[in-house]
């Protein structure tokens, strides 16, 4: 079965944690700016929102690299790369959609979520579980019961 991050920004706090812990896996230091994941703060709205890499079925970032550097993780479905093919040409952070490929200066290639091999450091430092790994079918499952549910007090509000 696989997985996927599932990010409820209504839980999330701005605490950075997610950051920390992505940073120190992938990087050994605790420096949210090496983070792979990102929380955006929202400050006129009073909001924070995580964002990260949604590993796309499409993948423009694995078909836009001209190496083939980045690869499909067959064990997670993560799309991985892989750094001693990257060569840092940066054309696939121009392919992303979503501006989740970044180009780490200090190594001279590019980087991206590859969820930790399976077990993503930001879903297990969440506090408030703003960020879950949960299984991959059911990402919008919170969404339709939400819907599901106003949907129903609707109906019997008008009985």
């Amino acid at each position: 079965m696989l997985k996927s991050l599932h990010i409820d920004p209504g839980k999330c706090t701005g605490c950075l944690q997610c950051e920390l812990a992505c940073s120190y896996e992938n990087e050994k230091v605790f420096n949210p700016a090496k983070s792979r994941i990102k929380v955006f703060n929202f400050h006129d709205e009073g909001r924070f929102v995580p964002y990260t890499c949604t590993q796309c079925d499409e993948a423009w970032c694995m078909h836009a690299c001209p190496v083939d550097a980045i690869k499909l993780n067959l064990a997670n479905g993560s799309k991985d790369v892989h750094e001693d093919i990257c060569v840092g040409c940066k054309v696939c952070t121009i392919a992303c959609p979503f501006g989740t490929v970044n180009y780490n200066a200090d190594t001279g290639k590019v980087v991206k979520c590859d969820l930790c091999g399976g077990d993503p450091k930001c879903a297990s430092a969440c506090p408030t579980d703003a960020i879950t790994y949960v299984d991959a079918e059911m990402t919008g499952y919170d969404r339709m019961r939400a819907w599901a549910a106003k949907t129903d007090n609707n109906a019997n509000a008008q009985a």
